[in-house]
Parts: structure tokens; sequence; C-alpha cells
């Protein structure tokens, strides 16, 4: 499998978070996959070697890979292209990774976009002329489209056909390009900012979830031994519980234990030598880093708990309001640490016991 980036544009700038925990900021890039092409191992990318090839080497995700299998198989069947599909859920669950495992399944190319690469209008129609029968695009951030680009999206899904105005005022005419079958695939991390038009157009709507401490440490396996590393059973549940139930971050997080392995032990990673290198980079047991404990020890400390306002609380810490609520709060939540009230913000009992505080008597009313 080879993936040949054909554009990319400058990341965004970074900040001062814990890039382990973090979600990775990938190129507004249009890349093109293809099964039949190859290239030397060397040139192969890491993070693309790691990725599963087949379904049945997907790890987790059974409901969806079952619907997904059933879909490949009758489409092949028919001998049709697979239905549009769209995948939804946090960064970092395996969306792009599926979309290039339904291509490889279904022996066709698949084209990976992003939706605000596609600025204008001339973007997505030399994307679609261009698709060979079967092939897959696959659309990162999709509820990012401009209204233009979706518009020109929705004869295409439809009725694989491009309708384009030449011209204009009194010469304007419309022009319809009849195109290849083929599947859209969708990925988004907010389901509910797309519109109702382009979300009915999908046959498939599927939402990926957060990954158990198990089949993270299946992942986490898997990848040691593609990366020749050696690593012990308990060893790779240790990295696991701290990976926030997100397999980008285990394989992250079992890259900088590895450099931790080869530097100050043996080079063999145990269950002590994840635990020392996870400390070293301040991810504690429960996958939290320094910011997050930041937000929860201002919470308690300052504000008893809570409740605490969010602007108040970015003022407090220093971070952005929109990152605390889009980055922070998200995961905190998940875990039972942080409540969201009408009042505010508040730090759970959890939250208390785990920063060593004792938690207080009676919490104060949420309304």
């Amino acid at each position: 499998m080879a993936i040949i980036s054909s554009q990319a544009n400058s990341s965004q700038p970074g900040d001062h978070r814990n890039p382990l925990l973090q979600p990775e900021t990938t190129a507004e890039d249009v890349a093109e996959y293809s099964p039949d092409e190859t290239k030397p191992q060397t040139q192969i990318q890491a993070d693309e070697k790691i990725r599963p090839q087949q379904l049945t080497d997907y790890i987790g995700q059974s409901e969806l890979k079952e619907v997904l299998q059933i879909a490949i198989l009758a489409a092949q069947s028919r001998q049709e292209a697979l239905d549009h599909l769209l995948l939804y859920g946090p960064p970092g669950l395996g969306k792009t990774t599926m979309a290039l495992i339904l291509a490889a399944e279904m022996g066709v190319g698949c084209k990976i976009t992003t939706a605000p690469s596609l600025e204008r209008p001339r973007d997505i129609v030399g994307l679609l002329v261009n698709l060979k029968p079967g092939d897959v695009l696959f659309i990162d951030e999709i509820h990012r489209l401009s209204p233009m680009t979706e518009e020109l999206l929705y004869p295409a899904m439809e009725d694989y056909r491009l309708d384009i105005t030449i011209g204009k005022g009194k010469t304007a005419r419309t022009r319809s390009i009849d195109l290849q079958p083929f599947t859209l695939v969708g990925a988004t991390t907010r389901v509910g900012a797309l519109t109702s038009p382009l979300r009915d157009r999908f046959g498939l709507v599927q939402r990926l979830r957060f990954y158990e401490p198990e089949e993270l440490s299946q992942i986490v396996q898997r990848t040691a031994k593609l990366l020749d590393t050696p690593l012990t059973d308990s060893g790779a549940l240790e990295i696991a519980r701290r990976s926030r139930g997100t397999p980008r971050i285990v394989n992250r997080l079992l890259k900088r234990v590895r450099d931790y392995a080869q530097v100050k032990a043996s080079g063999t990673i145990t269950e002590e030598i994840a635990k020392a290198a996870l400390e070293l980079f301040e991810v504690d047991p429960m996958g939290l880093d320094w910011t997050d404990r930041r937000l929860l020890t201002v919470t308690i400390e300052q504000f008893n708990g809570g409740p605490v306002g969010l602007e108040t609380l970015a003022a407090t810490t220093g971070e952005d309001a929109q990152t605390i609520e889009e980055v922070y709060e998200p995961y905190l939540m998940q875990i039972g640490y942080l409540t969201r009230t009408p009042r505010g913000r508040m730090a759970s009992p959890a939250a208390w016991t785990h920063l060593g505080y004792e938690p207080p008597k009676r919490q104060l009313p949420l309304f």
C-alpha cells in the first residue's frame, strides 16, 4: 500500500499542550492511495506502516466492522460501488484508517482530502472527474465544507452527476458531467454540525467509540511487534490505561516509552519502565496531563470545586476558553471528573480524590 501526498499546506501554530495526549494535527492535503502501487520500504512513513491493511487486522469497533463487512460483501456480489459512508466520533479513533481499509477490501483506489482544502468549486470538481469506477473519496472534517462545495456534492452523491455553471450573466449555461460510480467516505468529529441534506445522503452513518484498555493493549502489542520493540503484557496494559481510549495516543505513548527504555533501561518495556517513562512525560494513571490536572486543581483550590464559569476558569489558568471547552473538557467529562451545570463547571468527588484532596462533605446545589 502506498500513500502519495500531492498537496500540503502549513500546519497550524503549536501550543504548550502535552503533544503526547493531543490528536495529531494533519496537514490539509490531498493524497492518493492505490493497492497496486509499491515503493521501497524505507520510503514508507512509520505511521503508515502500523496502519492495519485489512478489516480482519483492525482491532476493536466490532459492531462497526460487522456492518461494513456485510456492506462490502453485498456491494461486491452486485459489482457496485460501496454506499456512501459517514464516520463520526472523537479524533484518533481510526476514521482515516477505516477508509483506506475499505478501499483495499474493495480493490479500488482511495483519494484523501480535507474539507478546508476544498475552498473553490474547481477543487472538488478536479477530484470527482478523476475518480475511477468504484474509487473511494475520503473527506476529513466534512462538516467544514463550504456551502458551494456541498451543493456540488449533492448530485454527485445521488446521481453520479456534476452540474457546473459556465459563463456569467446572460451567457451563463449549465453543463452536466457524468461521473464514475464512487464511494464518498466522510469523517467528522462534530456530526451535529453537518447540514441535514448532506447527512441524509449517506447510506451508512456509523459512530466510532472509545476503546477499552484490553483493546488498546492488543493495538500497542501489534505496534510494538512492527517496530521491533520488546514489550511485556503488563507493560502494554500500563500504556493502554493511560491512552484516553484512543489508538493514536497509545501508539504515540509507545514510541516515547520505547525511547525511554532504550536510553534508561535494557530496551524491554515492562510495567515498571512504562510507569517511570509516562510519569516523566507527566501522563498520570488516568491519562491526565499537566494541563488537565491544572484545570481541576484550580477549580478545587480557588473555587472550592466550583461552580466556576468557563471564562473565569480560562483567565485563571491562562488557557483559551475554546481550547478548554473543545480539547480538555470532553475527556474530563467522559471519565466523570468534571461536570457542566447552568452555574458553571464543577469538579466531581472522584477528581478531588484523584488529585489527593478530601472531597467536601456536601456538594453545592447545581441550580
